[in-house]
């Protein structure tokens, strides 16, 4: 009897053990559940820095069972959008990596696949206003337990960044942050911001689109609007139906993808307020003396270093380029031009750094420039990588006239001026440039004392 009782123990301690470690997996459904269709059910899934790796579900009225769930840690909620396939998301485990190995938080992932894939978006739309109470009611008890407002950020993608916005308007906007990533175009577009993300729902609200032309939402959202490339085609995306998928999904997932980068601090994507993306490629919004010594915001993770002065500007929409895969940051340097041809010339210009065994290239062929005589032509150059020591420079100028003569640009002046680092700017004096062909020189510090 003795050894029956005890190997019973052992096997129901050893039930207990496996239960306690057991790791729960984001919701993994397929094509033939969306085509059915899926009734709304919200997991909560927690990592912390406990268990990094394996998520833990969350009881939506009962923290008792969670010891590892601190109330007095600041708390991120990582919301999702809409899943047509049912499959889950291929960064749902890196995103909880990423923000626990910035900051001790409680990470909680928030699963309502069942509810987003559907065939019928329409449906996903209305899961999305109800899973939105739902997790309006967890964050309420949360605080009756003593949790801030204040402490707690939302992530919100696609339709997860609208549910963001509702969950912070029925929490009359005491939450702490919200980040969208690229919020949801259809349904949304032209509705009131009860109905939809806005800068009132949160103390500060922080936007990236990527997808304005399709999926994404055009308007700015936020405290603070990124447009990744002007917010449409991203770089090394699909640009033809016959690529499949990801001709629908890269652009608007580019979104999440960048974001991540900015959590891991790979590099550093500044970018810039304007009236427009064509305004910001011609070169005329370099200006970030409104935000005093820290320049211009940087996109991502690190925004709320400005979010006194950018809560005191106001809205702000801001633009930045990326290469086309990791790392996307790319950085930027004012060029200015000025020749002495006697006649106007038009063209476009590609210039290359090297340094240190490394080369950086920038090509400025958006639109052809006007290069006028013993006028100063000022261009954004955006390398696809930052040399800390240059070099040398290479210039090649390409007219935009390709039926006549080649021509030649005389350079009368050359200056370089990074937009980042505070350093004396790189120039170059009276060089020939024969079209087509590049030239290869040593720059010079800028003769000027000021810059």
């Amino acid at each position: 009897m003795f050894l029956w009782q005890y190997l019973t123990l052992l096997q129901l301690t050893t039930v207990q053990i496996y239960k306690a470690q057991r790791c729960e997996e984001f919701t993994d459904l397929h094509l033939g559940h969306a085509i059915i269709g899926t009734r709304l059910k919200v997991r909560l899934l927690l990592y912390t820095r406990e268990n990094g790796t394996c998520g833990t579900l969350v009881s939506h009225t009962d923290l008792s069972a969670h010891p590892q769930f601190n109330l007095s840690r600041p708390t991120t909620f990582v919301i999702h959008g809409y899943r047509p396939t049912g499959s889950p998301p291929v960064w749902v485990q890196q995103i909880a990596e990423l923000l626990l190995a910035r900051e001790d938080l409680n990470v909680i992932v928030v699963d309502w696949n069942h509810g987003a894939s559907n065939v019928n978006y329409f449906k996903a739309v209305e899961n999305t206003y109800n899973a939105a109470n739902n997790l309006t009611a967890f964050i309420k008890m949360l605080q009756g337990r003593g949790a801030s407002l204040s402490s707690i950020h939302m992530i919100g993608i696609s339709l997860g960044a609208h549910m963001s916005g509702l969950i912070g308007a029925n929490l009359n906007g005491s939450i702490g942050r919200i980040t969208a990533l690229d919020p949801a175009g259809p349904q949304f577009t032209g509705n009131p911001p009860e109905h939809r993300l806005d800068p009132t729902d949160a103390q500060f609200v922080d936007v990236l689109h990527t997808d304005i032309d399709a999926l994404g939402f055009r308007e700015p959202l936020g405290h603070i609007d990124f447009y990744a490339n002007g917010g449409a085609d991203q770089p090394g995306c699909p640009k033809t139906i016959f690529s499949g998928g990801s001709y629908f999904r890269c652009d608007h997932q580019r979104s999440v993808f960048l974001f991540l980068e900015s959590v891991e601090r790979t590099c550093v994507s500044r970018a810039f307020p304007c009236s427009s993306y064509k305004d910001f490629l011609d070169g005329n919004c370099l200006n970030c003396d409104r935000f005093g010594a820290a320049g211009c915001p940087v996109f991502g993770y690190d925004v709320t270093d400005w979010k006194e002065v950018l809560l005191r500007l106001g809205q702000t929409k801001t633009y930045f380029t990326t290469n086309t895969d990791s790392p996307f940051c790319r950085t930027n340097y004012r060029l200015e031009v000025m020749i002495w041809n006697k006649d106007v010339q038009w063209g476009y210009i590609t210039v290359k750094l090297h340094g240190n065994g490394k080369e950086a290239v920038a090509t400025i062929d958006h639109k052809a420039p006007k290069f006028q005589k013993y006028t100063e032509t000022n261009l954004l150059a955006q390398f696809d990588k930052d040399l800390q020591s240059v070099e040398k420079v290479s210039l090649k100028f390409s007219s935009a006239n390709v039926f006549k003569h080649k021509y030649k640009l005389r350079v009368l002046r050359i200056r370089l001026t990074h937009l980042e680092r505070k350093e004396r700017p790189l120039c170059r004096y009276d060089i020939l440039l024969e079209e087509n062909k590049a030239f290869t020189f040593r720059p010079i510090s800028c003769e000027e004392s000021n810059f």
